[in-house]
């Protein structure tokens, strides 16, 4: 295991990000990054702004001249038993936990810390765009997360889930609205979890041709006042 003491003088800090926090389906990602200064990775920058082609040259950098770099994830599973917001956390403590070497402190992307860490806590809103630590596990975060949702494509290619990882758009409600929710589905998500509160798979539901699925599942929704468009976390 590598040193854990301070790099050219300056205080050993490790960037901390998450990824899918919003999506209906799929595991949150998280990862934590400590950069070495003297192997500088240009254009960092917040994973949401860039290209994905750009965000996977970068990760690689940041991989390959980082002087540690950590990716974890909370599942599906834990997400509903827990709620998002705590397995998001758990997902940023098991990154810093990974680690190879031990960070003096830690710069959360957010408005708060996960608890257990092990060393100090900072929590920056925005710190994704605004400092390169945190940045850089952004990028891991996402291109980590994007690649695991590419290849669940693969299990249940009826979703669409290569194309949008998952995040509520207009694609993937319609395809829940025609075929129902898979076991990668976030039930704690009221989009998802309606299937199961309102028995949509009730024999009526089965009987119905797939356009009057979608139109009743849009009624729903519409009457929940939700958006039927999600963005990228």
């Amino acid at each position: 295991m590598a040193s854990s003491k301070k790099i050219a003088g300056s205080l050993l800090v490790c960037g901390v990000d998450e990824a899918g926090r919003g999506p209906l389906a799929g595991p949150v990602y998280a990862a934590a990054v400590i950069l070495d200064p003297a192997r500088r990775v240009n254009g960092l920058a917040d994973s949401k702004v860039l290209a994905a082609e750009r965000r996977e040259v970068l990760a690689a950098r940041i991989k390959e001249r980082a002087v540690a770099w950590s990716i974890a994830f909370a599942t599906v599973e834990e997400i509903d038993r827990l709620n998002i917001f705590h397995a998001s956390m758990l997902a940023m403590r098991r990154a810093v936990e990974q680690l190879k070497v031990q960070p003096e402190e830690a710069w959360i992307d957010g408005n708060a810390c996960p608890q257990g860490l092990g060393c100090a806590a900072k929590a920056f809103v925005d710190g994704d765009a605004l400092h390169k630590p945190i940045s850089a596990a952004s990028i891991l975060a996402k291109t980590a997360r994007d690649a695991e949702m590419a290849a669940l494509h693969q299990r249940y290619p009826q979703y669409g889930f290569d194309k949008h990882k998952g995040y509520a758009t207009a694609e993937h409600f319609a395809a829940l609205g025609r075929i129902g929710p898979c076991e990668i589905h976030r039930r704690s998500f009221y989009p998802v979890g309606v299937f199961y509160e309102q028995d949509l798979f009730a024999r009526s539901w089965s009987d119905m041709t797939e356009s009057h699925r979608a139109r009743r599942y849009r009624t729903i929704l519409s009457n929940a006042r939700l958006s039927l468009r999600g963005k990228p976390d």
